[in-house]
């Protein structure tokens, strides 16, 4: 089985937690991590644009990407989110089996 981290940013604490408990209560994802107050500097628009966002940490399996990815873009607030997935190719095994046994 291969596992995968996924991460995304957010605009609001209530929106990264609505997606959170929504890819955890779907068995999407084992665990949402949610980082709150980073600072994203991007271009958007013809323009550098400065943002707070939340940064969501999403732990799950690989072949649920497509998922999970789905069910973001379904809650989330921007245009074009964030959602770029990590193999996870080592970990502790209980860890890993955790996840395997919390989703589908």
């Amino acid at each position: 089985m291969i596992y995968s981290l996924i991460l995304s940013n957010t605009n609001s604490i209530e929106n990264a937690k609505l997606i959170a408990n929504t890819l955890v209560k779907d068995k999407l994802a084992a665990c949402v991590n949610i980082i709150p107050q980073i600072k994203s500097i991007y271009f958007w628009n013809n323009e550098i644009t400065e943002d707070d966002e939340y940064l969501m940490v999403i732990k799950t399996k690989k072949e649920l990407f497509e998922n999970v990815k789905n069910k973001i873009v379904e809650l989330h607030p921007y245009e074009v989110p964030e959602i770029i997935s990590f193999d996870i190719t080592n970990g502790e095994k209980n860890y890993l089996d955790w996840i395997e046994n919390c989703t589908k």
